[in-house]
């Protein structure tokens, strides 16, 4: 059996509430308060199904590089983990993509459509039936039945007027609409962690695309380089050619070359256009030149030397998509006693009360307006499905196999999240590796390529030389470049792994002000959207370049 109460709301409902808005804060509170109150004088206090607890989940006691000296296990909220990259530009795409993405947005909607649906759920707990009715039709009996009125005959066409109430309440004696609010109240929580989770991956998503673009910026900057060089050599070899020095050979050799590495620049600005395509759609607007949002800043976002990563078990505590799993699994919990409820008898009170007349046998229809024309009637029932025992048991498995489902899926994804946090901190610390090794090669080929040039113009060594020289320059370059990338890519992914970044929506609306004003012209939302002049959301506390340039980036590894 599970258990699912107050411990596992203290524990682990909090954070996928906390920075709600005040207005979101104080209505929840007052809606749990609610809840309380209604459970508390629930009849019997009979609840059938299973109880959710937390389920566990394997996790391990350190990361597999704990032990690197660039790796602080310290635990941190990894708030605007971006910012250790100190770069203004990226500062202010993570602010742009949060004011304006749309898939976060999105989001926001499901949050407000899980809201309105616990408001549902809270319904059922009252009665559920509540309806006034009222009538005026014209009746004309039957001439061809006699038992309609054996002793006076066939009455004559009259007209009847009613006013009415009706009312049936199904009390909740065995937990049914309980279990209802307690799987709405999980879903709601759900979609708040899942918002959280979007707009985690949306920060990680931006990073990760900026620095991608830096790079490919890099690559084509190498690539024009390389090409003035080899441009230089073959200009070289084509005048000892005309000299008699040279070969015809040695000028087609160069010319191969240079067209290898002048045919890298299309292909890198393919990949350079996709990236900002990309970016522009993360930002939430259609693909245009980027120049003003990207300008303040060059090269690629140079990381710090050491990462702060904490303990896995720091992630089940962070990770919204971890708290999405667990109360999703704990939402398809209580429908397992929405299931069970009906293989027990359900027991309602049924009541009437209203009014009718007719204008026959010397009555007035305005007579439905006093009290002769009262009519009520009121009493308990009851219904039980005793025939359908089969039917309703197997309705319970099927809810149960899909608990079992989403715990197993809980467990899934605290493995994936362990997964993606080790193959971040390999990329980073490995990379710096990679990184250190690749900057003796480009110097090394950056010297080879001084002495293959003067060499050949000496005329002791042969033009291969010089193009095998320019070849492996290019290349080590190149590679540095994309390494150097990888290294900065590879620490965002660590700290998008982490699960930090959601935090920043604090105090902020779930949805802007333009889409909301849309959905209230729209239909009556209450206080469920916020009220109109409410400010955009805002990214608060990031770095300015002014920040930057008094507080420069740390020094390279």
């Amino acid at each position: 059996m599970f258990s699912y109460g107050s411990a596992r709301r203290k524990s682990h409902a909090a954070p996928a509430i906390a920075g709600l808005p005040a207005r979101f804060s104080a209505r929840l509170a007052h809606l749990r308060v609610a809840l309380v109150l209604l459970l508390s004088i629930s009849c019997g206090g009979c609840l059938v199904g299973p109880d959710f607890s937390a389920p566990s989940a394997p996790i391990a006691d350190k990361w597999l590089e704990a032990n690197s000296p660039s790796v602080d296990t310290r635990n941190q909220e990894y708030r605007d983990w971006w910012t250790v990259f100190r770069d203004p530009v990226l500062n202010r795409l993570i602010g742009t993509a949060y004011n304006q993405n749309l898939t976060l947005v999105s989001a926001g909607t499901r949050v407000l459509e899980a809201r309105a649906q616990l408001g549902v759920a809270i319904g059922e707990f009252y009665p559920q039936v509540q309806e006034g009715k009222g009538s005026l039709i014209y009746d004309r009996p039957s001439h061809a039945d006699p038992t309609a009125n054996p002793l006076a005959g066939v009455l004559p066409n009259f007209w009847r007027d009613a006013l009415g109430l009706t009312v049936n309440w199904e009390l909740d004696f065995w937990g049914k609409f309980r279990r209802g609010i307690e799987s709405a109240d999980a879903a709601y929580l759900a979609s708040i962690a899942g918002y959280d989770y979007v707009l985690a991956s949306l920060l990680g998503d931006v990073a990760t695309t900026y620095i991608g673009i830096r790079t490919l910026q890099t690559q084509i900057e190498i690539a024009q380089e390389n090409i003035v060089k080899q441009k230089k050599a073959l200009a070289i070899a084509e005048a000892k050619y005309h000299g008699g020095t040279a070969t015809r050979l040695d000028v087609y050799q160069a010319e191969n070359v240079l067209g290898q590495t002048e045919s890298t620049i299309p292909q890198l600005t393919i990949q350079l256009n996709q990236g900002l395509n990309a970016l522009a759609v993360l930002l939430g607007m259609p693909p245009q030149p980027m120049d003003n949002l990207l300008k303040g800043a060059s090269g690629i976002p140079v990381p710090p030397k050491n990462v702060v990563v904490g303990i896995p078990a720091d992630l089940v505590r962070r990770r919204p998509d971890i708290l999405a799993a667990e109360l999703a699994a704990a939402a398809q919990s209580a429908q397992i006693g929405i299931a069970a409820a009906n293989l027990y008898p359900a027991f309602s009170l049924l009541g009437t009360f209203g009014t009718v007349a007719a204008n026959i046998n010397g009555n007035k229809l305005k007579q439905v307006f006093e009290g002769k024309g009262i009519t009520f009637g009121f009493g308990p029932s009851f219904q039980w499905n005793i025939l359908n025992y089969g039917q309703i048991t197997n309705t319970v498995r099927v809810e149960d196999a899909k608990l079992q489902g989403l715990l197993v899926d809980y467990q899934n994804t605290v493995l994936k999240a362990q997964q993606q946090v080790e193959n971040g901190l390999t990329s980073f610390l490995q990379g710096r590796e990679q990184v250190d090794f690749l900057r003796q090669s480009v110097a090394a080929a950056n010297a080879a390529l001084g002495i293959a040039l003067l060499q050949y113009n000496l005329g002791t060594r042969d033009f291969t030389t010089v193009l095998t020289a320019e070849q492996n320059l290019y290349t080590a370059q190149n590679n540095l470049a994309m390494a150097e990338g990888g290294v900065s890519t590879g620490l965002a992914s660590v700290y998008r792994a982490l699960g930090g970044g959601w935090q920043i929506r604090a105090d902020n609306e779930f949805v802007p002000a333009a889409t909301a004003e849309e959905m209230r012209r729209r239909t009556d939302w209450g206080d469920l959207l916020p009220p109109p002049g409410t400010p955009q959301p805002s990214v608060p506390a990031l770095p300015t370049p002014e920040d930057v340039k008094s507080n420069p980036r740390p020094p390279e590894w």
